[in-house]
This record gives structure tokens, C-alpha cells and sequence, in this order.
């Protein structure tokens, strides 16, 4: 590793998405705070994000009804207290955004509020149409280069995180530019660095977005949670040249239909909703459909759509779309689901603390209970804000209660060590992404899914770069976890075993060095202590 640059800060952000920027503007005003991004501040999960950030501000809205929406599109697995702390804290995140100088959109002179899958109230407020995770984590970027308290580290990749004496004190970088290595130590370190879609062969996310931080909280010990949990969008473009990208939920909120290749409009056969059920219906109804007829894709027909609509509030989709050679206000568009969203992560109490001391994690790389077993629209970007703020406050805390001591410190003791060609790595993903494609995508069953973990055994002999042997991991984890969840829920969908079933209404957690355990939906404060796992007949 040669010399090693050492940093002594009072909190340390990973991640640089809206979770991560929101975490660390939150934690500027009390304490220094190093931010590093894997990439720069323009790549990120959150800047694709087209579905808007969800809150109960309408009159004829409330707390209430935004809880139990998103408790009924999380299948029974949500954590109620997380829920109630994410609709009740809501609607001031999205204030503060405004006092900060996001431009959301607005009509007579209030906020737009839009509909979406799931929701029965208008509550969703977007920023420059379906370019709202763009246009918020742009303004919220241009604030924290402004910080004088803020040290922003782009292109620094997190190796390991660091211990002493069981408890997390840091962490260890490699900043590939100038091929340095570096050490951050502080009293509170908060993962922000978002989820794992991106392993799979079909995505609507970017490629930064592969399981990094949830592979280095669990080789360091703590605690990981709902895995198998993967949201899979119902309508991503399928195109002839492989490309593809999100078409958003706001879409069918403003009256879009789902035809068939037949041209029959089905989703009303599903759901009372209709297009506007939840991810997880609508996903495998576009499954079952495209069986059915034999096509590798459905078509979201906007015809219903004013076409002012059109041109003003989806500007964005229609100029991509016509990049493909598709025009929105003539012909439907050739859709199909792609791997969003992951519901689980690192498993953390309602303020972002985590099962390994000194360590926090907010956003869609941690597990709150807050997304269940399907996430409703647009509550991720919420989430982001709200234990984004609570992680925060919990790290200053924790970094006062330190008297911001200097720290000692020790790898951790299961690293990644391999080198590997960028071209060796490539070949690895490739066929990753593929194998979870096939195997441990929207439907599942114990055959498939035990082919991915025996294919997963001699892609973990090659050679490979810290990253990729993260993903590696991850994989295997959400693989095994959907291979013992012998049900099948929200996001989960096991052929084999179809319904849901009630003896599996509990979190399924993952522990280096420990057998997997089952905790109750609440348990989350009790993460230090799970039951011993009994896997329910």
C-alpha cells in the first residue's frame, strides 16, 4: 500500500447522492465534515431520479394517509415507527429545500402536486418536471462547495471501514488520479453511498449504484437486513441498441395506459388502481403479460395525455425519447421492468445508527424498516431527507460526547486484496449482471436460485478490484436471501412459493460470522441481540 495520508475530521459522509449531501450540510454548521464521492457530484442515483419527493401538503391530505399508503405498498413488512417518523417529518424537509432555493415546481403560486403509483392523494412535488433528483442534488451541490466546514473528496473510493476495538473510527480510501491512499478518522462516519440495482444486467440505475457500502458495513461487522427485497420499475425503455432509461410513475399518474402488444389495455384486470397500483404489481403484471403474448416488451401508451402535458411537464422524456427514434404524441413506447430499487441494506435504528458502534447509514444503503417489502413511489428521496437529518444530528452527538479525541485504529481484518484489469473486471459484471438477471430477478424459484450461488463460486476465485468484489458479495447475499425466504412478498416474488405467508412477517438479518437470524419488524433497536433464526414451516 506504500505511505498513507492520514485526516482527522469530526464526522465523515460516504456518498455524495441526496442522502449524502443533505447528511453533510445538515452535520456543517457544528462540526467539520469530510464528504467523499466515489465518482464526482454529478453522478449519482439520486440525479437520475425522475419521480418527484413524496409529502403530505395538500389540504385534503395527511400524515395519516401517506402512512398508510405506504404501509400497504410495503406488504406488511414496514416498520411502523419509521413510517410515522417519515410522513410526520415530511412535509418540513421539503419547506427546508425550499428555504435553501430548490426551484420545485409551482401553480398558482403553490406546489405542483403530482400522483403516483400507490398514492391516493396528489402529495408528489417535482423540480423542473421529471428532472427533479437533477435539479435538487444540483442546487444542494452548489451549497455544499460553498462550505468552508465541508471538505469534499470526489473520485475517493472507500476500501474498508476502520475499527479500534469494535468500534468504526474511519475509513480507508484510494484516490485513483493520484494513486494515493488515504485514511479518514473521526468519531462518526455515516454511510450515504446508495444501493445495489445497478449489479443487474437490466437497470435504470448508474453504475456507481452496485451494493458498495452495504459490503463494507457487513465485512465489518454489522448488521444487513431485507436483501432479497429488490424493486424491479414497470416501465424502463426496451430498445433495439440495448440502451434504455426510467420512464417516470408521474406518467401514468397524469392518465397514461399499459397496452399489450396485442393493444389491450390490462392493467384494470390486475388492480382496482389499475396503472397506478403499486411497483411490485404492476412490474409482474408486465411479466406475465409479455409471457403471454410472447414480446420482450408492453407499451405505455400517453394518447389519454393532453399533449401540452406532454411537451410541459415530461420535456425531458420526450426529448430522450425521441433520441430512439420515439414520439410520445404519436405511438406508445416499447417498455419493460428493470431493477430500481433495493428495500433492504445496512440494518439501522430510526436515527441512522447501525449494529457496529460509531457507524451510521442513511438513505437507500440503509435498512430503517421504512420501504417494507415494496417501496412506494417517490418515498425514496423523502427518506433521504428525513434520516439523512437524523443520522446527522446522531453523529454530532456521538462526535461531541468524543470530545472529537483523536482516534486509534486497525484494518478490519477481511478486506478485498485482489488486482485486477479493467477489462477482467468488466467480464466479471457482465456476467454478474447477467446471472441476477436470470436467476434473482422479478420471478424466482430454488433452482434458479441455487444456480446463481453455485455460478457465484468461481466468479469469487478471479481476480478482481475492491469494487467488483463487493458486488460479488452482495450478490451472494441477496441471493441467499431470497433463497430462505420461502414466501413471496412485495418485491420478492418466488414462483415456487407464491403467496404470502404469515410466519414470515419478520426481517431477515445477515451478520459476518453468524448464522442468518429472524428479528420482529419493530426489533430494530434490539439489532445487537436477534433471535436465533427458526426458518418458519
Amino acid at each position: 500500500m506504500g505511505f498513507v495520508n492520514t485526516i482527522h475530521t469530526d464526522v465523515i459522509v460516504v456518498g455524495s447522492g441526496l442522502a449524502g449531501l443533505y447528511t453533510a450540510l445538515q452535520a456543517a454548521p457544528h462540526a467539520r465534515v469530510a464528504l467523499l464521492s466515489k465518482g464526482t457530484l454529478s453522478v449519482s442515483n439520486s440525479m437520475w431520479a425522475q419521480g418527484g419527493i413524496s409529502a403530505a401538503l395538500a389540504p385534503d391530505d395527511s400524515p395519516h394517509l401517506h402512512l398508510e399508503d405506504t404501509l400497504v405498498a410495503g406488504r406488511d413488512l414496514c416498520s411502523t415507527r419509521a413510517v410515522e417518523i417519515l410522513v410526520q417529518e415530511g412535509p418540513a424537509r421539503i419547506r427546508h429545500l425550499q428555504e435553501l432555493g430548490v426551484p420545485f415546481d409551482y401553480e398558482n403560486g403553490e406546489l405542483a402536486l403530482a400522483l403516483e403509483g400507490g398514492h391516493r392523494r396528489r402529495r408528489i412535488v417535482h423540480a423542473d418536471g421529471v428532472a427533479t433528483g437533477a435539479t435538487v442534488t444540483g442546487a444542494l451541490s452548489r451549497i455544499v462547495r460553498s462550505q468552508r466546514t465541508i471538505s469534499l473528496r470526489e473520485q475517493m473510493e472507500v476500501i474498508e471501514i476502520l475499527q479500534s476495538d469494535g468500534v468504526c473510527c474511519g475509513v480507508l480510501a484510494y484516490h485513483p488520479p493520484s494513486r494515493a491512499w488515504w485514511r479518514f478518522l473521526a468519531p462518526a462516519t455515516i454511510l450515504a453511498s446508495g444501493g445495489a440495482a445497478g449489479l443487474y444486467a437490466r437497470t435504470t440505475n448508474p453504475a456507481v449504484t452496485r451494493g458498495d457500502g452495504m459490503a463494507l458495513a457487513y465485512r465489518a461487522g454489522a448488521a444487513v437486513a431485507d436483501l432479497e427485497f429488490v424493486q424491479f420499475h414497470p416501465t424502463a425503455l426496451v430498445s433495439e441498441t440495448g440502451g434504455g432509461f426510467l420512464l417516470s410513475e408521474a406518467v401514468r399518474g397524469e392518465g397514461a395506459h399499459l397496452l399489450n402488444t396485442r393493444g389491450e389495455r390490462f392493467m384494470p384486470r390486475y388492480h382496482d388502481l389499475a396503472e397506478l397500483a403499486p411497483r411490485d404489481l404492476v412490474s409482474r403484471a408486465n411479466f406475465r403479460e409479455m409471457a403471454e403474448t410472447g414480446s420482450d416488451h408492453v407499451l405505455l401508451d400517453l394518447s389519454p395525455l393532453d399533449p401540452q402535458i406532454i411537451r410541459h411537464h415530461f420535456a425531458l422524456l420526450y426529448e430522450r425519447c425521441r433520441e430512439y427514434g420515439i414520439d410520445l404524441l404519436k405511438e406508445p413506447v416499447p417498455v419493460a421492468p428493470a431493477a430500481h430499487y433495493v428495500m433492504g441494506g445496512v440494518l439501522t435504528d430510526v436515527n441512522g445508527t447501525t449494529s457496529l458502534p460509531g457507524l451510521f447509514a442513511c438513505g437507500e444503503v440503509a435498512c430503517t424498516g421504512v420501504q417494507g417489502a415494496n417501496r412506494l413511489a417517490s418515498n425514496s428521496l423523502l427518506e433521504c431527507l428525513v434520516f439523512g437529518r437524523r443520522s446527522a444530528l446522531a453523529a454530532l452527538h456521538l462526535a461531541e460526547a468524543s470530545g472529537n479525541q483523536s482516534v486509534g485504529w486497525r484494518s478490519s481484518p477481511a478486506g478485498p486484496t485482489h488486482r485486477a484489469t479493467a477489462e477482467a473486471d468488466g467480464l466479471v459484471r457482465e456476467r454478474l449482471g447477467a446471472l441476477l438477471w436470470q436467476q434473482v430477478g422479478l420471478v424466482r424459484n430454488a433452482q434458479g436460485l441455487q444456480h446463481c450461488l453455485d455460478e457465484l463460486d468461481p466468479l469469487d476465485q478471479l481476480p478482481a478490484s475492491a469494487s467488483v468484489q463487493n458486488s460479488l458479495l452482495v450478490a451472494r447475499l441477496i441471493a441467499t436471501a431470497a433463497q430462505m425466504r420461502e414466501e413471496s412478498r412485495g418485491g420478492h416474488f418466488r414462483e415456487d412459493f407464491s403467496e404470502e405467508a404469515a410466519a414470515w412477517r419478520k426481517r431477515l438479518v445477515f451478520q459476518q460470522g453468524q448464522e442468518p437470524t429472524l428479528i420482529d419488524l419493530e426489533a430494530h433497536d434490539l439489532i445487537l441481540s436477534p433471535t436465533p433464526l427458526a426458518v418458519p414451516a
